[in-house]
Formats: C-alpha cells, sequence, structure tokens
C-alpha cells in the first residue's frame, strides 16, 4: 500500500494523447500534454549550457502545469466527495481478491517443495503427494505462471482453484473404497492443501489482513476516499488540508451554494453555445438543437437531485485515533471514538531546591539563630537546619513532586523568637518563584521581600530551583494563539506538548496552579507549517500554524529560535510527511525532509501569504471554463492506474469508492458517458498491451455501451453523437479487434489454465461483439468459426515454438541417434502435456466449434510429427527403441476422441506398421531357430534346477541370420510360473519357447493398436504363430520321447527317467499353454477355419500324450511279459519244468518286480506336474498289467500251476493291487473283470495245492493278513 502522504509515482502511467485543457484562471502556461515520465532525458554531448539551463527551465515550468491541473482537478473531486448528490458507492460489486507478487509466488513455491522434501509435520499418502508433485512440477513452476502473476491477475484463489480441478480428476480415476467417499478425500486433500500453502503463517496476522482487504472494497468513509485520491493524484496531505478549509468542505450550506452557482454557470454556457452556435462538429447537422436541449435536460436533472437532498446540519469530521500509514487508508474505525479530556493529560514533575546562603542580613545580632523553609503550594513544608545570624549559609536540598505544570514555590528566613509570650518565630524575609523545566538550573540571587519595619531592605537569597521534565512532556513555553475552536482569544499562554499515548499528541495550555489544561487540541490530522505575521495580531513576533479540515491555528513566539524548537517538536508529533522549512532556509529542499534535490518538485501551496493566491485561484475557479472531458481523462487514468498497482487482483475493474467519485464527477461536471467509457477503454488497452490482466466482461461493457451509443441507441439518454467519438469509436474498435485476435492466438500464456476464469470465453463473445457492423445485425457464424480457425492455426505455430525453445532440443544432425530419440521422446510427452492442458482448462471456452480445436491439435502435432520423423529416419535399421514413443503417444491419442484415427494418429501408424511387421517376423524367424537349436542341444533337464539362474541366461540366438534379432527384456517368469517353479517343469527350450511367445503376445498387446483390422490381423498372426510353435514343439518331443523309449532296458532294471518325466511335463505345459498363447479373445468372431485349426493343436497335444502313455505303459507291461515268460518254464508237462520241479526256488523275481513298479510309481508322481495324467499311467499300466496275467492264466486253464508259478503270482498280484491303490487307482478299475478272474484262479489254485502238496505256500495266500511282508 503506499505512503498515504506520499507522491505516487506516475512511472507507470501509460502514455496518453494530447488532451486540450483550457485552464484559464490557473493561468497554466502549457497544460496540453501531461506526461507521466517526469524523468530528465540525456544529455546530449553538444548540448550547450545556456540550452541545458533552457530544457531544465521548461522542465520544471512543465512540472509546475502538471501539478497545477492535478491540484485543481483535486478541488473538484473534494467537492464531488463532500457533498454528493448523484451517486452512491454500489453494494453490489464482486469483491476482489488479494493479488500475488513474485516474492510470494516464490514463498509458495519453497513451501511445496519443503513439503516434497519431507520437511514439514503434514501427513499425506502417496497419492496426494504424487497429486502435490503434478502440481509443483506443472503448475506453479509453469513461466505461464510467473507472467500470470506479473500481470497482476493472479490470486491464491486462482492457485486453490487449479489445485482443485487437477485432484477431482484424480480422485475421480481412484477406485471405490469403502467406507470412505471420493468427496470425503477432496475435503482432506483441499484442507492439507491449504495448510501447505500458508506455511508457518500467524493466522491472527492473516485474519487480520484478510479483515482490512476486505474493508477495502466495501463503503469508505468521506475521510478515507479523500486519503485515497490524495494517492491517486499525488496531493500531500498538507496541501488537502489546506484546500479543504479554503473549499469549506464542512459547510453544507456553503457547498449547496458552490453547486447552485455551477448549475447556473451550466445553464448560461448551454445559452452561450446556443447563441454562438459553437456546437461540437457531429455526427448529423440536426443534432446541435438535440444538443442544447440534453445540456438543459442534465442540469434540470441535477438541480431536481439537488433539490431532494434534505437540508442538514454543518459536517464536523470526527476526530479518530491515530492510524498507522500502512492501513491508514483502509481502516474504518470506530464511530465512537471520542477525543480526548482533560483528565486523560496527566504530569507529574520532580522539583530540587537548594538554598545556599542569605546576604544582606545586618539587621540581626550575630549569634541570632536564623533558619529557611521552603514549600510547593499546595503541598509540604521543609526547614533547612539552623545558623548563626552572622553566618547564614546552609547547602540544604528539598525534593517535591508536583502535577503543576505552572508550580508557585514560597520560600521563607524566619529567626527563632525569645519572648516568653512569642507563639511563633519571626518572618524576616520571604521570596515567591514560579519554575518552569525551560527555567535555569545554577543558583541565582533573588531579592526577598522583607517586612516594613525591617531595616534590611537589601536582603537577598542564593538558591537554585531545577524542574525535570517528565518523559511524556515534549515541550513547553510562552506562546501567542488564537484559533477557530480552541484558544478563540489572541494572547499569551503557557503551552504544553504532552504525549498520551504511542500515536496520541496534545497540545495543552495552563495556568498556574493548575493540574488539569485549560485548553487542548489532539495533533492528530494537523500540519504544521512556518506562516507570515498575521496583520491584527499584537504580540508575538514569530509566526507558525497548525491546519486540519475545519480548523486553523495560529501560534506565535517572541524569538526565531524558540519558533524553530515549536514547529520542530510538533512535526515531529503530528506525523505529517510534509517537512516545515524555515523561511531562511532554501526552500527548494526536498519535502520529505533530504537534502536540496534538482528533480524534487516544489509545493505549489503553502502557509506563507504569498503564496495564498494559487489556493485562492484553485477554489475560486469557474468549472463552467474547464474542459473536463480532458480533466476527466486524466483522473480515470491515475485512477485506474493507482487501482491496477494496488494489492488487489482487479483486472480493470474499479473500487467501489473510486466508482462512486468518478460517477458523481461526470454527473455534476456534464461529463459524456461515452467519452467516459471510450477513455476507459483505450486505458485499459494499453495496460493489455503491456501484457497486464484485464476482465473481457469489463471490456465488453464499456464497448457495448459506446457501440450502442454510436449506433443512436441512446443508452444513457444522449442521442447527439459527435464525430470525435465516432473516430475514437472506430479507432478502438480496430485496435480492440487485433488484440483480441493475438491474445486468441496465445491463449495459453493470456489465459494460462484457463484463469481468469472464464475469460478465454468472454473474449470470444466480446470478439464477435467487435466483429458486428451494428448492434443489431450479428456477426455470421461460419465467418467466426473461420477467424477464430485462424487464430488457432497460428496458435499452434505460437505453442509449438514456446515448447521447443522450453524443452531447449538441439536441432542438430550431429547429435546421436538415442539422444534425439530421447529429446524427441520428452518433447513428445510435453505435447501431450499441452493438449491435456488445453483440454482441460480452454476447450470449454471453444465448445461451440469443438473441430476447430481438433484443427489446432492436429497442426500442432504436424508440427512436431517434422522432428518426429527426423529423428526416426536416423534411427539405425532393425532398431526397436523408438516403440516407447509410439506406445507414449498413441496411449494419448487413442483415449481421445477427436483425435483417436486422425491425420497425425495415422500418420504414426503408418510409419509404426512396417517396424511392428518386421519385428514379429524376426522375432518369429528367432524362435523358429531357437526351437530347432535347443531340441538338438536338450539334456531334458528339468527347468527346476535352472529356473533360479534365469535371470542371467542370455536368450538363445540363430547364428544363421545375418542381422541383429530383437533382444527380449531381461527374463522375469510370467504370472503362470509363479506356481510352477517349485515343482519339476519342461525343459529349458520349452520354457524358453513359452516365455518368448507370452512376452511377444504381452508386447504387442501393450501397443493397443488403435485400427482394428490390423489390430486384429496382429492377434491372429501371433496366435497362429504361437499355434505353429507349440505344435513344432510337441512334435519334436514326441520325437525325442519315442527315441528314448527305444533305447530303454525291458528288464525290471528299467527306470523311467527324469528327462521322460521332463518330456510328459512339456507336453502338459504346451496344452495349458495353448489355452492363453493359441485362443483369440472372447470379444472378436472367430471363424470356422480358425476354430478348427485351433482344435488341430488341442488334438494333437491330446493324441500325443495319449501315444505316450501307451507307449511308456507298454515299456512297463513288457517287463510284466519277460517275467510271466520266466514262469512258463514252469509249466506242467514240459521238459523244463520236470527238471526244475526237483528245485526249490524262491520269491526273488516277484520281488524284483514289485521294487520295479513301486520306484516307477515314485518317480512318476514326484516329476510328472499333472496328477491326471499320473493317474491316467497307472490306470492303464494297473489294467494291462492286470490282464497280461489273465491271457497267461487263460492259456493255462487246463494245466495246474506249480508251486512256484504260484507263489510269484500270488505276490505280483496282491502286492501290485495294494500298490495301485495307494496310487489312487480306483476300486472300479482295481476290481475288473480280468483281476477278478485272476482272483479266482489264483485262489482255486492255492486251495488244491495246499491239499496236494505237503510244503504248502510257505504262508503266501491271496488271503489278506496283517503279518505279511511288505
Amino acid at each position: 500500500m503506499l505512503d498515504p502522504s506520499s507522491s505516487e509515482s506516475e512511472e507507470e502511467l501509460p502514455p496518453e494523447e494530447n488532451p486540450s485543457i483550457k485552464v484559464k484562471p490557473v493561468k497554466i502556461s502549457n497544460p496540453e500534454k501531461v506526461t507521466s515520465d517526469k524523468r530528465k532525458p540525456p544529455d546530449s554531448p553538444g548540448l550547450a549550457p545556456a540550452d541545458d539551463d533552457k530544457s531544465e527551465q521548461e522542465r520544471i515550468q512543465k512540472e509546475e502545469a502538471d501539478r497545477k491541473i492535478k491540484l485543481q482537478i483535486y478541488v473538484f473531486v473534494l467537492r464531488c466527495i463532500a457533498y454528493p448528490f448523484n451517486a452512491k458507492q454500489p453494494t453490489d460489486m464482486a469483491r476482489r481478491q488479494q493479488k500475488l507478487n513474485k516474492q510470494q509466488l516464490q514463498a509458495i513455491k519453497e513451501r511445496f517443495h519443503a513439503f516434497l522434501r519431507g520437511e514439514t509435520q503434514i501427513v499425506a499418502d502417496e497419492a496426494f503427494c504424487n497429486a502435490i508433485r503434478s502440481y509443483y512440477e506443472g503448475f506453479l513452476k509453469s513461466e505461464r505462471v510467473a507472467r500470470m502473476v506479473q500481470g497482476g491477475g493472479c490470486s491464491a484463489n486462482d492457485f486453490r482453484e487449479v489445485f482443485k480441478k487437477n485432484i477431482e480428476r484424480r480422485v475421480r480415476s481412484l477406485p471405490e473404497i469403502d467406507g470412505l467417499s471420493k468427496e470425503t478425500v477432496l475435503s482432506s486433500w483441499i484442507t492439507k492443501y491449504d495448510a501447505i500453502y500458508r506455511g508457518d503463517e500467524d493466522m491472527r496476522r492473516h485474519s487480520h489482513r484478510s479483515h482490512l482487504s476486505a474493508v477495502s472494497e466495501l463503503i469508505l468513509s468521506k475521510e478515507q476516499l479523500y486519503e485515497m485520491f490524495q494517492q491517486i493524484l499525488g496531493i500531500k496531505k498538507f496541501e488537502h488540508q489546506l484546500l479543504y478549509n479554503a473549499c469549506q468542505l464542512d459547510n453544507v450550506d456553503e457547498q449547496a451554494a458552490q453547486i447552485r452557482r455551477e448549475l447556473d454557470g451550466r445553464l448560461q454556457l448551454a445559452e452561450k453555445i446556443t447563441r454562438e452556435r459553437r456546437y461540437p462538429k457531429f455526427v448529423s447537422g440536426d443534432m446541435e438543437a438535440l444538443y442544447t436541449e440534453e445540456l438543459r435536460a442534465s442540469v434540470n436533472l441535477l438541480m431536481a437531485n439537488l433539490e431532494s437532498q434534505p437540508v442538514a446540519k454543518d459536517f464536523k469530521p470526527k476526530i479518530k485515533p491515530k492510524l498507522t500509514p500502512m492501513n491508514s487508508f483502509l481502516d474504518m474505525g470506530e464511530e465512537g471514538d471520542l477525543p480526548l479530556s482533560k483528565s486523560d493529560v496527566v504530569l507529574s514533575f520532580t522539583l530540587e531546591i537548594v538554598i545556599m546562603e542569605v546576604q544582606g542580613l545586618k539587621s540581626m545580632a550575630p549569634n541570632k539563630i536564623v533558619y529557611c523553609t521552603m514549600e510547593v503550594e499546595g503541598g509540604e513544608k521543609l526547614q533547612t537546619d539552623q545558623a548563626e545570624a552572622s553566618r547564614p549559609q546552609w547547602g540544604t536540598q528539598g525534593d517535591f513532586t508536583t502535577t503543576h505544570p505552572l508550580p508557585v514555590v514560597k520560600v521563607k528566613l524566619f529567626t527563632e523568637s525569645t519572648g516568653v509570650l512569642a507563639l511563633e518565630d519571626k518572618e524576616l524575609g520571604r521570596v515567591l518563584l514560579n519554575p518552569t523545566t525551560n527555567g535555569p538550573k545554577a543558583a541565582e540571587l533573588h531579592k526577598m521581600v522583607v517586612p516594613k519595619s525591617s531595616q534590611d531592605s537589601e536582603l537577598k537569597i542564593k538558591l537554585a530551583v531545577r524542574m525535570d521534565k517528565p518523559p511524556n512532556m515534549k515541550h513547553s513555553g510562552y506562546l501567542y494563539a488564537l484559533g477557530q475552536r480552541v484558544w478563540k482569544r489572541w494572547k499569551r499562554r503557557y503551552f504544553v506538548l504532552v504525549q498520551v499515548s504511542q500515536y496520541t499528541f496534545a497540545m495543552c495550555s495552563y495556568r498556574e496552579k493548575k493540574s488539569e489544561p485549560q485548553e487542548l487540541m489532539q495533533l492528530e490530522g494537523y500540519t504544521v507549517d512556518y506562516s507570515d505575521p498575521q496583520p491584527g495580531l499584537q504580540g508575538g513576533r514569530m509566526f507558525f500554524s497548525a491546519v486540519k479540515e475545519g480548523d486553523q491555528v495560529v501560534f506565535a513566539s517572541d524569538d526565531e529560535q524558540d519558533r524553530v524548537l515549536w514547529v520542530q517538536a510538533m512535526y515531529r508529533a503530528t506525523g505529517q510527511s510534509y517537512k516545515p522549512v524555515a523561511p531562511t532556509q532554501n526552500q527548494r529542499q526536498n519535502c520529505r525532509g533530504g537534502g536540496p534535490q534538482r528533480d524534487a518538485p516544489v509545493s505549489l501551496l503553502s502557509l506563507e501569504r504569498t503564496q495564498r493566491q494559487g489556493v485562492e485561484e484553485l477554489i475560486s475557479a469557474d468549472p463552467c471554463r474547464f474542459d473536463h472531458a480532458s480533466l476527466f481523462r486524466l483522473l480515470q487514468r491515475h485512477t485506474l492506474t493507482h487501482r491496477m498497482n494496488d494489492s488487489f487482483s482487479c483486472l480493470g475493474w474499479f473500487s467501489p469508492g473510486q466508482v462512486f467519485v468518478l460517477d458523481e464527477y461526470c454527473a455534476r461536471y456534464g461529463v459524456r458517458g461515452c467519452h467516459r467509457h471510450l477513455c476507459y477503454l483505450r486505458d485499459l488497452l494499453e495496460f493489455m498491451e503491456k501484457d497486464m490482466m484485464v476482465d473481457p466482461t469489463l471490456l465488453h461493457y464499456s464497448y457495448a455501451f459506446c457501440a450502442s451509443h454510436v449506433n443512436g441507441n441512446k443508452p444513457d439518454g444522449m442521442g447527439t453523437v459527435t464525430q470525435e467519438e465516432k473516430e475514437q469509436f472506430e479507432e478502438i474498435r480496430g485496435r480492440l479487434r487485433t488484440l483480441l485476435e493475438n491474445q486468441i492466438v496465445h491463449f495459453r500464456y493470456c489465459f494460462p489454465f484457463g484463469r481468469p476464469e472464464g475469460a478465454l470465453k468472454a473474449t470470444l463473445s466480446l470478439l464477435e461483439r467487435v466483429l458486428m457492423k451494428d448492434i443489431n445485425t450479428p456477426f455470421p457464424q461460419d465467418e467466426m468459426r473461420k477467424l477464430v480457425q485462424k487464430c488457432l492455426e497460428k496458435a499452434a505455430f505460437v505453442n509449438y515454438s514456446q515448447l521447443t525453445d522450453y524443452a531447449q532440443i538441439e536441432a542438430t544432425s550431429q547429435a546421436a541417434p538415442a539422444k534425439r530419440l530421447e529429446e524427441t521422446m520428452r518433447l513428445g510427452e510435453l505435447c501431450m502435456d499441452v493438449l491435456q492442458q488445453n483440454d482441460e482448462h480452454h476447450s470449454e471456452a471453444f465448445a461451440w466449434w469443438p473441430e476447430v480445436m481438433t484443427e489446432h491439435a492436429e497442426i500442432f502435432l504436424s508440427l512436431y510429427t517434422v522432428d518426429m520423423d527426423a529423428t526416426l529416419h536416423v534411427q539405425p535399421p532393425d532398431s526397436w527403441d523408438s516403440f516407447p514413443l509410439f506406445q507414449l503417444l498413441n496411449n494419448f491419442l487413442r483415449t481421445d476422441h477427436y483425435l483417436c484415427n486422425g491425420t497425425f494418429h495415422k500418420h504414426l501408424q503408418e510409419h509404426f506398421i512396417p517396424m511392428v511387421v518386421r519385428y514379429i517376423d524376426l522375432m518369429e524367424s528367432s524362435i523358429a531357430q531357437s526351437i530347432h537349436r535347443g531340441f538338438e542341444q536338450e539334456t531334458w533337464q528339468s527347468v527346476k534346477t535352472i529356473t533360479n539362474n534365469l535371470p542371467s541366461v542370455p536368450l538363445p540366438k540363430v547364428p544363421s541370420l545375418p542381422l541383429s534379432l530383437p533382444q527380449m527384456p531381461s527374463f522375469t517368469p510370467p504370472s503362470w510360473m509363479g506356481p510352477l517353479c517349485e515343482n519339476t517343469n519342461g525343459s529349458s527350450t520349452s520354457e524358453d519357447l513359452f516365455w518368448k511367445l507370452d512376452a511377444l503376445q504381452i508386447f504387442v498387446m501393450d501397443l493397443h493398436w488403435p485400427e482394428p483390422e490390423f489390430a486384429k490381423h496382429l492377434e491372429q498372426r501371433l496366435k497362429l504363430m504361437a499355434s505353429d510353435m507349440v505344435e513344432a514343439c510337441v512334435k519334436r518331443t514326441k520325437a525325442a520321447f519315442h527315441s528314448k523309449m527305444q533305447k530303454a532296458s525291458k528288464s525290471t532294471d528299467f527306470r523311467v527317467s527324469l528327462s521322460v518325466c521332463t518330456m510328459f511335463n512339456v507336453l502338459m505345459d504346451a496344452k495349458r499353454q495353448c489355452s492363453k498363447l493359441c485362443v483369440l479373445d472372447q470379444g472378436q468372431e472367430i471363424d470356422q477355419q480358425w476354430q478348427q485349426y485351433h482344435s488341430k493343436i488341442d488334438v494333437l497335444i491330446d493324441e500325443a500324450i495319449k501315444e505316450m502313455i501307451s507307449t511308456l505303459v507298454s515299456k512297463f507291461v513288457a517287463v510284466l511279459d519277460g517275467i510271466l515268460s520266466k514262469l512258463s518254464r514252469y509249466d506242467e508237462g514240459t521238459l523244463f519244468s520236470s527238471i526244475l520241479s526237483f528245485t526249490t526256488p524262491g520269491t526273488d523275481v516277484a520281488d524284483t518286480y514289485i521294487t520295479f513298479v513301486r520306484q516307477n510309481q515314485d518317480i512318476l508322481r514326484d516329476h510328472v506336474n499333472e496328477e491326471v495324467y499320473t493317474e491316467k499311467v497307472f490306470d492303464q499300466w494297473y489294467s494291462t498289467s492286470m490282464k497280461a496275467v489273465c491271457v497267461w492264466l487263460t492259456d493255462r486253464l487246463d494245466l495246474q500251476l506249480h508251486v512256484y508259478q504260484l507263489k510269484t503270482l500270488i505276490k505280483i498280484v496282491k502286492k501290485s493291487y495294494r500298490d495301485f491303490r495307494l496310487q489312487g487307482v480306483l476300486d472300479g478299475t482295481l476290481n475288473s473283470k480280468n483281476y477278478e478272474t485272476v482272483y479266482n484262479r489264483l485262489t482255486v489254485e492255492e486251495a488244491t495245492l495246499s491239499v496236494s502238496a505237503s510244503e504248502g505256500l510257505q504262508g503266501i495266500s491271496m488271503r489278506d493278513s496283517d503279518e505279511e511282508e511288505g
């Protein structure tokens, strides 16, 4: 906030044209041009000293002329504020927010950065931290925000709304959480944001500042309006006080009379214009008579408004408490504030009286005893020691306290009475003193008053009286005074300048022996200065005065030094910015008390009688003789400059108090409404050309008013249109159109992040209004769309060039391809951010023409296409590092309704289609050759033993291909491998195959190809490739299995190798992966050919598994056939059986077979993953074994079994039954007809043998027994 008493710097004013201002009473030498630049131009090297002095003199004269114009305008403003009768302060204006400056923006950045570094105590989750990081990087650090702050259109509310909009989009995309609504999350995040934004600010100070901000935008008192326009026009406080008193602004009757005189003058001026036909130049000649009628009607309206005003008493300004310079303008004050009372002024003095000696005491005998008493009237009495009359010396000190600024001190000399009847001692003499704080401190001789009968006529006493000055007493002494409210008689009084509080001082006059002042004057608001002697006042030689609105007090001292001391003391007490300069000093000193300054403006007003003529000229000037149109243009320009530079984000809107004064000025002094708005538009345009932010709604309002007036619609009742107004309107219309089109071209920078809210939409609406030829014919929508389209085409070039400058892309062909690709990706990310921000913050303004915004985006992307194509062109062949660029761009474009499959999107696809096809071709060749080479070198070791080492296993390369194959990323087991890694699995070749196929499909899936046909083609090709690869894997595995089986032993030493189990697992994995790698998505239409092809793969796998199980079971049964072949030797009736009958063989063959069965069962159970297929092997194995035994027994149906045969078969059948039951073979399979046949035959043979043979079966029986061997 500017200092209320300082002269406002005018360097911020926009340049203005040359108004012709007629100021006849003041006699201004050159008022045509009031420039804002007060600085002296640099001297030319060859400029002569005489020319230099002449230019300096001209500059001083010009400054004086400008100053006179401002003072004259201020006189008119004072009268408008003092007695308004046309306008009121509006109460429906939008309240403006406090704007942010560069320092505050930097502090806000540091607070958010501190939060991101974890240096605050605010607890937040990861999602909120990400939102703050995005807000900090994308918004706070943006150059456009800095431009917005510099333009004065940014407030804390704008920052909050941008963050709120960002988090609303983020929170809406989060998944639902039970018991926690998204509104609660938003509210919590906003609260945390506010805490970060405020930082460690004192909340009490914040609320106080908010209160002051609110007050400034509401109704202001007259004193506050005076102070505001003192700042606006650079008027000093004492100048205001002089003009206030001279204009008698506190006298309602005088103000009403002044208005009546002004109105009469305006009527006479209208008659004079009619009589002399000195009309302005109108657009139509028949408007001259109407112009006169309008002048008369406006005066009649003012008369009616004045007549409606009630007759009131004189306005007496209330005394308000002292205000600091910061908030004196803003503080509304208390209506009930009371002036100081006499009891508020309290002084306390300390007196020291030292009695030294008495001289001239001759009538007393030398041995007589004498002493002195001392007292301050109204207080206690003190006595000195006794002394002999021949030597009356004491040196005694007495201390007193009093509240009287003018106390009376009594000192008496006594001698002891020796008479018997004497009641009191005899008084020899007395002296009465009136000490002051300014009196002498040293001891002096004072002549004593002696009784009439005393012979000591020359009796004197030497004493010292010291009166200390209290801290709240700033100065004191005798002065003459004459005022309007106090000290109404010119006479000599004793004055004391008292400080009541830090901001309150009072000038008090005292009488003798009185503690309360007789009269007092509170110094707040007064301005003290030296003055000339006043005629007719007797007494006092050196004069000075204190001036305030409605009051002036004249003081006089007896000497110059006393006057200087008083003026200095009162200058410090009033706190005025104007420093009084003694008449004997240089009049050109700086008004703030600094040294002489060559460029310091001289005050045109002072309290000296020689310069009071300037005041009289200003207040007596006839308002009707001034060009108020030009004066108002200056007033409005200075007001707007002050408003744009204050602490509010006003966007060009005046405050209510400013609107009130400007309205009153226009109404009172006849400023035409069209002229007012034209000047307003011109000033606003100049600010906008300086990158200051202005509300387009405000421009629209003023432009619509002017357009309506120029087209004869009488928006303010004025039907006359001057040629000057029409020309100015056309000129402003052209400037406004150019500026608006430029703003649309630079919409990202003129309206960053959609701020001010709705400004871009209002700009488009205003542009459409400006393009209208008249107010009734709307501008064609097609033409409007073409114009906006043209602007957005330019905007695309502007945005992209700004973006490349920001990204600092080095367009050098010598850069490495990898670096260029990295820069292109970063530029692509920035382009996506720009398009996303355009959609979030600006698309709503262009909602009428969405295709125009789409074209803008396509043009913007076409510029990026040039850089992208150049970068992709230099990439090495068969390099796949550019795929992330496609994913980045495609992921954004495919989700945009307007850009999806647009020009840029199609170009992107056309460029990457060959790369994708080439990539898949090479991957297919690589996988095919890895299958070929892998199965040739396959050890069929279980993947369990190498799974932990897979991340470091290099993928196989195909040496026969003369090109670098696409390298897959480092191995990370897919999700489907999770539960299998702890068990045996397929071979390294099969796992590598399945992982590559899965990774390739995931890669292509992550491309999210936008064109449906090609996406379907890619998926079908990958599925077909996977089917072919799986088929090859199955066939190679089956071939390896058969080769392995052919080499296997047929004896009981045969054990299923781990490689065979791995082969089984490979086929099982192939069947499981087939459903994932070879099946199309359910959402696609599957033709019959594809379905048959996929069924063929399933059938192939199933038949391969079935064939491998049959082969393995055949191998198992072949071992049993070998056992049965050995038992055939003991058949009854053979030669070999007769020989073997004499031996007693044991059960070694049976035990060996049982061990063979059990160990192979364990191997299959432990190393084959699928339980289903293991059980199929066991079922088929058991069934085939029982069938083989049954066939063997059936072939010997007519023969009796040998003991050895019976014992071996019983053990084999019985143990096999139990072992297969333990492995999970169902009872239906176990108790088959073959088993029942075998069981019955063996039971009968056992019974027959037990009857005929003496030795029996040695405990081996088909019956169950717990004692049997395991």
